[in-house]
């Protein structure tokens, strides 16, 4: 098994989506850190009232690319533009098939000259390694993989900062002025002796940093952080309620990689392992196809059309100019509460239940992905779902037609999976429900909140 390729398994199992829905493997992993240092009502709380301290160092890939070439191995396989891009600065990189289906995207940061670090899901940072290996760029790789998949330290400690209350415990962490970076632009601190990188960071709304250095300072540097924010009600923020920041700020994290078809993937999915995170990810919820390529999304569905840049050649320029950009559109999707609360009382009933909908976030796979419904009729997806205590609803992330897009359409999700479910150990056996929605801007903002919240 250790020899065989996502190929081979793809070639023994015969379909993809086949491989996918029965995969053992659960929701996206964050490791280490504690579930809950409090309680993650509380947490959540934290970073809209207060501030907030989220530990990212144990769940992400990071990939570091480096040498005279690497500059043109991103520009030729992202979409974003690279031209005004420099050392101490940031952006979302994506990455795209040759059918201009995303692959992944990472975090990118431009540490220094011809030096760069992906950070992220595996994916993106897999197709980059693949192509530095295959040599025909002047660059090198060298990946530190999240915390579940190594047995030692990781290189790099990575903290947020986030919150109303954010500034003022760096004035007091550090001694002096925050720093005035523009966002996603990136300066140095010093922490407890120790020199940190700070990247411009917001999250939610709210104004924080992104701070990163060697992970022998972590524990140093997280000290001074706590004690540095005692007065301002800082809160660390555990596993459990980490996740669900992206309800809030709209981003889907989990984009099924679009690697799974097309003879010019086909290179890639051998040097894939067997135990890849493309191998091993499972499929779950309502919306269901043979076809895995129904499943997969462009960057215009994610949301990602302003990052695509025309100015430079890349994988998948060509089919993303001939897409149709208004075809579909990311939304939130609120969810109608008494269907919420009918759907976790039968929890108490005799017989199949509705799919248990856990709390704060409620994902039960890696891709979820759950039928969205207009009159009986599927007209998107829903991808990524929770609870956010700061505004006393459940939500998820969808992607819709766009003639469905309106802020105010009602619409209904279908929640559990098909036959009473997969055989996923996170599948209970149940009976699908349907729960009424309504379509909520996206990040969801107070407008959308105030005049479109279900009764």
């Amino acid at each position: 098994m250790n020899n065989q390729s996502l190929e081979d398994v793809l070639a023994s199992v015969g379909n993809p989506v086949k491989l996918l829905r029965n995969s053992q493997i659960g929701p996206y992993a964050f490791p280490v850190v504690r579930p809950e240092f409090s309680n993650w009502r509380d947490e959540q709380r934290a970073w809209k009232e207060t501030c907030a301290l989220l530990d990212q160092s144990h769940h992400m890939t990071d990939l570091y690319v480096e040498g005279p070439d690497a500059l043109k191995l991103l520009s030729d396989l992202g979409v974003n533009s690279f031209k005004n891009f420099r050392v101490n600065q940031a952006k979302q990189f994506t990455a795209c098939n040759h059918n201009g289906h995303v692959i992944g995207d990472v975090i990118l940061f431009y540490l220094d000259t011809n030096k760069f670090n992906l950070v992220g899901r595996p994916p993106a940072c897999n197709w980059v390694q693949y192509h530095v290996e295959k040599g025909r760029y002047n660059a090198t790789a060298v990946r530190d993989e999240r915390s579940a998949d190594n047995r030692g330290h990781r290189r790099t400690f990575r903290y947020q900062v986030q919150g109303p209350h954010a500034l003022r415990v760096m004035e007091k962490v550090t001694g002096k002025p925050a720093p005035d970076i523009r966002f996603f632009n990136m300066d140095t601190m010093t922490i407890a002796g120790h020199s940190v990188r700070a990247l411009r960071h917001g999250m939610v709304g709210q104004p924080g940093w992104e701070l990163f250095g060697p992970w022998e300072d972590a524990e140093e540097v997280r000290s001074a952080i706590l004690e540095g924010g005692r007065d301002f009600g800082i809160r660390q923020v555990g596993s459990r309620a980490y996740p669900t920041t992206c309800l809030e700020s709209g981003w889907i994290p989990s984009p099924l990689p679009a690697i799974y078809t097309g003879e010019e993937m086909k290179e890639y999915r051998k040097w894939l392992k067997a135990t890849s995170y493309e191998a091993k990810a499972s499929l779950g919820g309502s919306f269901y196809s043979d076809n895995i390529a129904d499943y997969y999304l462009t960057p215009y569905d994610l949301g990602y059309g302003p990052f695509v840049k025309f100015d430079h050649e890349f994988v998948g320029r060509q089919a993303l100019e001939k897409i149709d950009q208004s075809r579909r559109k990311k939304v939130t999707l609120v969810w109608n509460k008494d269907d919420v609360k009918a759907a976790w009382g039968t929890q108490f009933d005799e017989g199949d239940t509705a799919k248990y909908i856990d709390l704060p976030l409620a994902n039960y796979s890696t891709l979820p992905f759950d039928k969205v419904l207009k009159d009986g009729k599927t007209v998107g997806v829903s991808t990524y779902t929770g609870y956010t205590y700061n505004e006393r609803v459940m939500l998820s992330l969808g992607v819709v037609d766009c003639q469905y897009s309106e802020v105010g359409t009602g619409v209904a999700i279908v929640w559990g999976e098909e036959n009473g479910g997969s055989p996923k150990p996170t599948v209970e056996r149940h009976r699908q429900t349907t729960i009424r929605a309504t379509v909520a801007s996206v990040p969801y903002a107070e407008t959308a909140r105030v005049a479109y919240r279900p009764q």
